[in-house]
């Protein structure tokens, strides 16, 4: 495992960093998969063991080789692009691990979700948690997942830079209502963020550009 600083490449060895979320320790591993260079998180209890997978986008081979013998207890889509689904069936049917999605999203991901999401569910893994944020805009049923306190799974809510594409002005109205409200308005500074594709960002880095995205209209 690389040093953990935010970026991973496609097919790329993952990076790894232990976090605190509440009194659970957390390893937060983080790596590339497809050929949209989509993140895949595996978040794994390192009591008992337990993890949960945010987005199994893609390449279900190095997905399943990454969570090896951990025990898999669930798996959280963020949206619903096929960039973001394109391995589930897979691995889902391989670890036997229920599947988290809002409904608003469901109509675009072919697998049924065995939990609807929704803003503020709890999905626990071993002695560890997760908190549902609806922040609906770049999808419908766009989720970012708070391990703790201050560790932010965005999906294509959140980049470094601005909020994820939308196609119309109202979806963009709603993306950065949902970002300021449910994200900026709530979470600490220090919060890192851990997007769908790309580097690492923090709440602190992305919160002075606020007026510079409202302008610019994307």
């Amino acid at each position: 495992m690389t040093i953990y600083n935010g970026h991973v490449d496609p097919g790329g060895p993952a990076i790894s960093r232990l976090v605190t979320a509440h009194d659970a320790a957390v390893e937060v591993r983080k790596f590339s998969v497809g050929p949209m260079d989509n993140n895949a998180y595996l978040l794994r209890d390192t009591a008992g063991g337990e993890a949960l997978l945010i987005d199994a986008a893609n390449d279900a081979e190095r997905i399943l080789r990454e969570i090896g013998d951990t025990t898999l207890v669930g798996i959280i889509t963020t949206h619903g692009h096929g960039d973001h689904w394109q391995a589930l069936d897979e691995v889902a049917d391989a670890t036997e691990a229920p599947v988290w999605l809002h409904p608003d999203d469901q109509p675009t991901v072919p697998r049924q979700a065995d939990h609807a999401a929704a803003d503020g569910d709890v999905v626990i893994f071993g002695s560890a948690a997760v908190r549902l944020i609806h922040t609906p805009g770049h999808t419908p049923g766009s989720t970012c997942i708070l391990l703790g306190e201050k560790d932010l799974f965005t999906g294509d809510t959140l980049f470094p830079g601005g909020p994820g594409r939308t196609t119309t002005p109202e979806e963009f109205a709603q993306v950065m209502d949902s970002v300021e409200r449910r994200l900026f308005d709530s979470l600490p500074d220090e919060t890192w963020v851990y997007p769908g594709h790309g580097d690492d960002t923090t709440i602190s880095a992305e919160r002075p550009s606020i007026p510079e995205w409202r302008a610019r209209g994307w």
